[in-house]
């Protein structure tokens, strides 16, 4: 626990990839298995369930350092993060311990759930007292449901080959699936899956049958269309399809069974029982690459609507035909058991031509500004725009070169002018900074900058929005988009214009108008807008932008027909 504690505060200190790949290794080299088999887990993207709620934690922290709550919120604001602030106030421990990742995990923090709350807080108290700084942050973490770490998958793929000798792709096919192991409660990590990690026997590790691969994924293409020839050569060595919107899969076919996978290695089999029955048909020892999203009206329906389907364990017939679900191929990885990501785009898709399965269509044009017209079209179709493919590209391992090529040419964002009315502190680096914003557009047009100005002067005074007058609506939060520079001028202003503070949250006097983008927009009566818009970010501040001129409802509303 201490070794990966020290491990844990030190990825989150730094940026620089030679240095987290150094500390993973440190890491490793001197782990034991079994603790490192759990490291692994958890550094790969294994999120352990919340053990205890927040509110239960923070009381139990204030009776351990003998503070009122009060204090502990000024604590909070002032750091921004739940678990660090709890082991700043914390008392010093009394006692030391060298009780290994694994058994803190086992014996100590899966048994917490379920416990009555009185010997929770008797275990959790006992824990402290064995812990230092780093080690009560992280345990705070894991219980809370907060562990998040800055460190990518393939760093962690990259550090295991060094440390082991191993080819960086062996290490990351033996490691699909890894995580989902303590989700799907089939097995834990330990010591001997960590081990054939490792192992430079073949065969080793490459587990079950329905181990998926893992995914080759894409690169943005941010050119200008008279860059394109130069930069990619002639459009007639791409291989172009419609980039479609929806899940990530891989759906594998081996020993008489399917399962299916998502990018984030979840299996998702049970989910979209209409994607196993296409899979029925496919022969032992094919592994396809698609697109999991429901098909409705012979084209591709919303992401919203497949959203209705993701965390639902209940299949009703009426669920199955309104959002009916399949899977679009664009890939062959495996076929007769045999692996075919070394073979060049364009004799796989011949291969995938082949099966009786819904494809991904390719898109024929002669070149570049013929391909950039059908684009424009994407919207029309239901599509985010296209995804190119050099003929002769190998399937890689997550986003390289190495193999081959594929990019995203995805069309603008859809973007409005809105209002930032709320502000939270963020986490990692940016605790100290209000990075997180909740935005709004006028719920019409102001007549003039007179008429804005009284809502915002109504506002400072604190008074609630009258009924069929002008109001600011909420619609979105963003958390990303920005420079920390531009962060950082922007979290002085908020500290100026903050009139209150809920918790961790600062409403604010109107002031600033942002340009936001997002990649889709549908209706939605969880939120008072009746809007709800799909990965928000901000594009850039508008100073050139006053108040009364950032958009409405209505602007909003016209997006939906798009």
């Amino acid at each position: 626990m201490e070794a990966f504690a020290r491990l844990y505060t030190e990825l989150d200190a730094t940026t620089g990839t030679l240095e987290k790949v150094a500390a993973l290794k440190r890491y490793f080299e001197q782990a034991a298995p079994a603790d490192a088999a759990w490291g692994v887990y958890f550094l790969a993207g294994g999120r352990p369930r919340q053990v205890i709620a927040t509110r239960q934690l923070r009381a139990l922290a204030c009776e351990a350092a003998g503070i009122e709550d009060w204090l502990f919120e000024e604590s909070y604001q002032a750091v921004g993060d739940l678990a660090e602030t709890i082991a700043h106030v914390l008392p010093p421990p009394r006692a030391e311990t060298r009780v290994g990742l694994a058994e803190w995990v086992e014996q100590r923090l899966l048994p917490l759930r379920g416990m009555e709350p009185a010997e929770q807080t008797l275990r959790i108290r006992s824990y402290w007292d064995e812990l230092d700084w780093a080690g009560r942050f992280l345990l705070a973490k894991l219980i809370g449901g907060g562990f998040r770490v800055g460190v990518s998958r393939l760093l962690v793929t990259r550090a295991l080959a060094e440390f082991a000798g191993l080819d960086p792709k062996r290490v990351a096919q033996r490691m699909m699936g890894f995580t989902s192991m303590v989700a799907e409660g089939s097995a834990r990590p330990d010591a001997e899956r960590y081990l054939a990690l490792l192992s430079h026997e073949d065969g080793v590790g490459e587990a079950d049958a329905g181990q998926p691969y893992p995914f080759f994924l894409a690169h943005q293409v941010d050119l200008a269309l008279e860059q394109f020839p130069a930069r990619l050569g002639p459009a007639t060595d791409w291989l172009v399809e419609w980039k479609y919107d929806g899940i990530r899969g891989q759906l594998v076919k081996r020993a008489g069974q399917v399962w299916l996978w998502s990018r984030g290695e979840e299996l998702v089999t049970d989910r979209f029982p209409e994607v196993v029955a296409l899979a029925e048909a496919l022969p032992d020892g094919t592994v396809l690459d698609g697109e999991i999203l429901v098909w409705k009206d012979d084209r591709p329906a919303p992401f919203a609507l497949l959203q209705q389907r993701i965390g639902r364990k209940t299949l009703t017939k009426k669920v199955l035909a309104e959002a009916p679900v399949s899977f679009i191929a664009y890939d062959v990885l495996e076929w007769q058991g045999q692996d075919q990501r070394g073979l060049p785009q364009w004799q796989r898709r011949r291969l995938l031509e082949s099966l009786r399965m819904p494809l991904s269509p390719v898109v024929q044009a002669s070149d570049w500004p013929e391909l950039a017209a059908l684009r424009e079209q994407s919207r029309a179709r239901g599509v985010e725009g296209f995804m190119l493919k050099h003929r002769e590209a190998g399937y890689g391992v997550g986003r390289t070169k190495a193999e081959g090529t594929w990019w995203k040419w995805k069309i603008d964002p859809m973007s409005v002018d809105a209002v930032l009315i709320y502000a939270q502190r963020g986490h990692g680096r940016r605790a100290s900074l209000y990075t997180d914003y909740t935005f709004a557009v006028w719920n019409r047009a102001p007549a003039d900058a007179a008429e804005a100005r009284q809502v915002v002067e109504a506002i400072g005074r604190r008074e609630p929005p009258e009924a069929g007058r002008l109001q600011l609506v909420p619609f979105a939060k963003a958390y990303s988009g920005l420079t920390d520079e531009e962060f950082r001028r922007i979290d002085a202003v908020i500290r100026r214009t903050t009139l209150e503070k809920f918790g961790p949250v600062r409403s604010l006097k109107p002031t600033l108008v942002f340009e936001l983008g997002f990649e889709g927009i549908n209706r939605s009566s969880r939120h008072k807008s009746g809007i709800a818009v799909r990965f928000p970010r901000m594009l850039r501040i508008r100073d050139d932008k006053p108040l009364h001129e950032a958009d409405t409802l209505q602007s909003l509303e016209a997006l939906l027909g798009v």
